[in-house]
């Protein structure tokens, strides 16, 4: 079967993958939502996000051969499906009044053992599908994150009227739904796509060999100082950002701003000036210093967001202030996404990218959990400060450690068949001022 022609494939997957995110950010608002309201309690809440991380990170670690083997548009597939069916479980479950909370955090686990699978094998495919379409890398990487932006900017505020209108139960089932839809693109789309199809002539599966491909993985990974860098400090800001939006910001907008409408209105205006700033950085980006700019975006998404909370009971400071802090956010991703296509060879792509998932999700878990306890033993205005400080410290690693100057330096030749760690940034003047 010949391939689909033209750009076809890659808005295939742009219009599944703003599909599948905008389920997220339904469950990013619904089930915290729903959490609260079946439990009433922050710790539980904080649990529900730990029990949802935790597979996550898990299917990170072991499944960068699993989607080489089986073929990316079948993960992709199947990966929505089954968090599909798990989503719809919980409403239907809880209408028929047998819904245990250990279920719930089951069905949780499920999904996050399910998503990130199928998102990276999305993910992955937009080296070759940018190619195909005659369309540059850093273009295709920022429109791939402006489209996953405004998805997210799109079912946030969606969520957070629907909370309001209809329960967070029936977003749950609209959430399931969504993932159906993207499977169903995928699966008819990518038809006939030779690097969405399984490896060709995979050697015999067996445990060593599947442990060597997984070494190899993790091998480039450690051989990179940036990448390692990069890995470290994006682990630790995704687990102050899991404590974020699980625990702190909708129960600061329960207990302080007037409901799930205030929480959908704000998470909507940081997705929005996330995209904003995404589609920016892809047509102007590449003309500034790519650490600089790299900073200057996590000093301005991280931090501010806690303290403003912090600080106020009402609306309107902390809607400025997202709005701020998502435009900082919105040139982290585009440029981490192009340095990862820069520097791993396709045939380590999976591979590689499954480490990376599975490590800047590591501290992921331990997030919601952690803001969940502190909110009930310290108080909220405490956990806000304390855990934004964190935040604040953690994103003044690029201006301290020497490796980050490899941003800015050109990277080696990954078209070739063999696997080559980038070099070395080489030194350079301090050029200093994402998740």
């Amino acid at each position: 079967m010949s391939a689909p022609g033209g750009r076809a494939p890659l808005a295939t997957v742009l219009a599944a993958n703003a599909i599948s995110i905008t389920g997220n950010a339904l469950t990013l608002i619904g089930v915290p939502w729903f959490a609260l309201d079946t439990t009433g309690s922050p710790g539980k809440a904080g649990l529900v996000a730990f029990c949802a991380a935790v597979p996550v990170v898990v299917s990170a670690i072991v499944g960068g051969p699993v989607i080489d083997r089986i073929g990316r548009r079948r993960i992709s597939v199947v990966s929505d499906l089954v968090c599909a069916l798990a989503l719809a479980a919980i409403p239907l479950l809880h209408g028929a009044g047998v819904l245990e909370f250990w279920m719930l955090c089951a069905l949780m686990a499920v999904t996050g053992l399910f998503h990130a699978p199928g998102e990276t094998a999305r993910h992955v495919l937009i080296p070759d599908l940018a190619r195909h379409a005659g369309t540059p890398l850093s273009r295709a990487a920022s429109l791939y994150d402006a489209v996953s932006r405004g998805a997210r900017m799109t079912g946030a505020a969606l969520a957070g009227v629907l909370v309001a209108l209809i329960g967070a139960d029936a977003v749950l089932l609209l959430d399931s739904v969504t993932f159906g839809l993207s499977a169903l693109l995928v699966l008819v789309g990518l038809r006939g796509i030779p690097a969405a199809a399984p490896q060709p002539d995979p050697t015999p599966f067996s445990l060593s060999g599947y442990r060597a491909e997984l070494r190899e993985g993790y091998a480039f990974v450690l051989r990179s100082r940036l990448l390692l860098g990069i890995v470290v400090m994006v682990m630790a800001t995704n687990g102050l950002s899991q404590g974020w939006s699980s625990v702190l910001l909708p129960v600061h907008a329960r207990e302080d701003l007037g409901g799930s409408a205030a929480l959908g209105l704000l998470v909507a205006v940081f997705g929005g000036s996330a995209l904003l700033a995404a589609v920016l950085y892809g047509a102007v980006g590449h003309r500034f210093p790519r650490r600089a700019v790299f900073t200057a975006g996590f000093l301005l998404c991280g931090a501010p967001p806690y303290v403003m909370a912090a600080l106020t009971d009402t609306t309107l400071p902390l809607l400025v202030t997202m709005a701020a802090s998502g435009f900082g956010a919105g040139v982290l991703n585009p440029i981490l996404a192009t340095l990862m296509y820069e520097r791993v060879p396709d045939h380590l792509r999976s591979r590689v990218s499954g480490v990376t998932t599975a490590g800047v999700l590591l501290a992921t878990p331990l997030g919601g959990l952690v803001a969940g306890q502190l909110v009930e033993r310290t108080g909220l205005t405490t956990a806000l400060l304390a855990l934004g400080g964190v935040y604040f410290l953690v994103t003044l690693a690029p201006m301290v450690f020497p490796a980050w100057r490899g941003m800015d330096s050109a990277p080696k030749d990954v078209s070739s068949s063999e696997p080559s760690p980038p070099a070395p940034a080489p030194a350079r003047g301090a050029r200093t001022p994402l998740r």
